[in-house]
């Protein structure tokens, strides 16, 4: 019996914080083999930027309704750090480590156990970029937010969300510039 192959994604994640008006999330997942898009962003009350960061990582990956191949293209060091280096042992020592002699729970440990539970479900890989900087993957190229309609999860607010608009612009033509770069090298549950 065959089993079709896990569909891939990339699911392009950040959050902005306006002073004056509080924090916003977006993501964007893109199916590689059929260009179709899903957006979605929200304004929350928290005004920690990594956190809004890893929980609109959180969001994409449970819009996913099935097992799937994602590229996840963040501009987060945070998250980054999180998924390659920090998620195992994390997990190992029941979402707790050592910091300054001390043995604390894990910064947003609520959000990364919800990471975790997606890794049982999805094979993630995760990129870092910056919006207008130099490029921290393999690729020559900066990759950038496609432009989507987005969907509001929740309660829209005007003026809440102003992220790179300009980058928004460019996300197709990177991604498929980066057409390498999305090679397997995955994270998964361990």
């Amino acid at each position: 019996m065959l089993t079709a192959p896990a569909a891939h994604y990339l699911l392009f994640a950040e959050a902005t914080i306006d002073p004056s008006l509080g924090g916003s999330w977006r993501f964007v997942l893109e199916n590689v083999a059929t260009g179709e898009t899903f957006s979605a962003t929200d304004a929350e009350p928290i005004e920690c930027h990594e956190r809004l960061e890893l929980l609109a990582v959180v969001r994409g990956l449970e819009a996913i309704d099935h097992s799937a191949r994602v590229t996840l293209v963040t501009k987060s060091r945070y998250v980054n750090r999180g998924l390659k280096r920090g998620l195992n042992d994390w997990r190992a020592n029941g979402w707790q480590w050592e910091r300054f002699g001390r043995v604390v729970p894990v910064r947003d440990h609520d959000l990364w156990k919800r990471v975790d539970r997606a890794l049982n479900y999805h094979q993630v890989d995760c990129r870092l970029w910056q919006f207008g900087g130099e490029v921290e993957v393999e690729a020559e190229a900066t990759p950038v937010m496609p432009e989507v309609e987005p969907v509001v999860v929740a309660r829209p607010r005007r003026g809440r969300f102003t992220l790179a608009a300009e980058g928004f612009r460019r996300a197709t033509q990177a991604a498929a510039s980066l057409g390498g770069a999305f090679q397997p090298t995955s994270l998964a549950a361990g």
